[in-house]
């Protein structure tokens, strides 16, 4: 399965400059967990960090940093790991957990940003397959009790 048919296509973006306080203030106004942070200098914005709600608490507030002081670049996970929409789930779940991370910005083969591939998606469509496969097994089962009277 290709990850356009499972990654979140809005994604929520922010430059590096920003601050940690303003990153915080944007996911909580977003109901996000990530912020993409993109190059806004070049004339498509590309992928170039990601930071999360927990590189804030760990990074700045359990540090016990200034969070208007510290900004997203200072923070962000580099190097950034990315996907590909044209690549299998696979691959794409294959390299999350080589490199331990829960999300993933997924780029078009331009390196435009077209998404984000989260852990949560993938739940998602394995709850999907998971109860397709209930009704198939139910379905056979409802079949075979019909037929074999």
């Amino acid at each position: 399965m290709k990850l356009t048919e499972i990654c979140t296509p809005e994604v929520i973006s922010c430059s590096a400059e920003i601050s940690a306080l303003h990153a915080a203030r944007l996911m909580r106004e977003r109901h996000v967990g990530d912020l993409v942070v993109v190059d806004e200098n070049s004339e498509d914005p590309a992928p170039i960090g990601i930071v999360t709600d927990r590189d804030i608490v760990v990074e700045v507030l359990a540090k016990d940093l200034d969070p208007a002081k510290v900004t997203v670049r200072d923070i962000m996970r580099v190097p950034l790991v990315i996907a590909r929409a044209s690549e299998e789930a696979e691959n794409a779940l294959e390299r999350m957990r080589v490199h331990g991370v829960r999300r993933v910005p997924v780029v078009d083969d331009a390196s435009k940003l077209v998404g984000v591939l989260s852990l949560d998606d993938l739940i998602r469509r394995l709850a999907a397959d998971a109860a397709t496969l209930a009704d198939i097994v139910a379905r056979e089962q409802d079949h075979e009790h019909r037929v074999r009277r």
